[in-house]
C-alpha cells in the first residue's frame, strides 16, 4: 500500500462506514506514533514528482491539495523547489521532447514543447523562454509574437 495522508485515511474509513469519532481516535494515534505524517508525505511527494516526472511548483502543489494535504504544509514542501531547479528541469523536458518534433515548423514546434511544459505546471513565461533557448540552439529562429 502506497502512503497516505490523513484526509487520504480519514475517506477510507469514512467509507467504510466507520465511526467518525472512532476513525478520528485512529488517525490521531496513528499520527502520535509517527504512522501518519502529511509533512513527510509532501515533501517524499515534492521529490519523486519533480525529479521523477518534472512536474513544476503549481501542478505539485495541486496535487498535494487533490490528496487533502494542509496549505501550510505544501507551501512548505513545493518551496523546497527553487526557481533555478525548477527552470533546469524545464530544460531537460524539453530537450528530451526536442527530437520528436523535427520536420515541423516552429511555431508547432513552440506550440508542442510549450504545451508539455504548461501539462506539467510550467508557467507560460518560463515555457516560452526555456523552448526559445532549446530552437535557437538548434539555429531555428522563433518569432517573437508567438505568446
Amino acid at each position: 500500500m502506497a502512503p497516505k495522508t490523513r484526509a487520504q485515511l480519514a475517506e477510507a474509513l469514512r467509507k467504510r462506514d466507520v465511526p467518525r469519532e472512532a476513525a478520528e481516535a485512529v488517525l490521531d494515534r496513528f499520527t502520535e506514533l509517527g504512522l501518519i505524517n502529511d509533512e513527510a508525505f509532501a515533501d517524499a511527494w515534492v521529490d519523486s514528482r519533480h525529479h521523477g516526472r518534472g512536474l513544476a511548483r503549481r501542478a505539485l502543489a495541486a496535487e498535494l491539495r487533490h490528496r487533502g494535504v494542509d496549505s501550510d504544509t505544501i507551501n512548505e514542501a513545493v518551496e523546497r523547489v527553487d526557481s533555478d531547479q525548477e527552470v533546469e528541469t524545464a530544460r531537460r523536458l524539453v530537450e528530451r521532447k526536442l527530437a520528436s518534433t523535427r520536420g515541423l515548423d516552429p511555431q508547432a514546434r513552440t506550440r508542442r514543447l510549450a504545451g508539455m511544459l504548461a501539462r506539467k505546471g510550467y508557467g507560460a513565461g518560463v515555457a516560452y523562454r526555456v523552448v526559445r533557448e532549446a530552437l535557437e540552439s538548434e539555429g531555428v529562429e522563433v518569432e517573437d509574437d508567438f505568446p
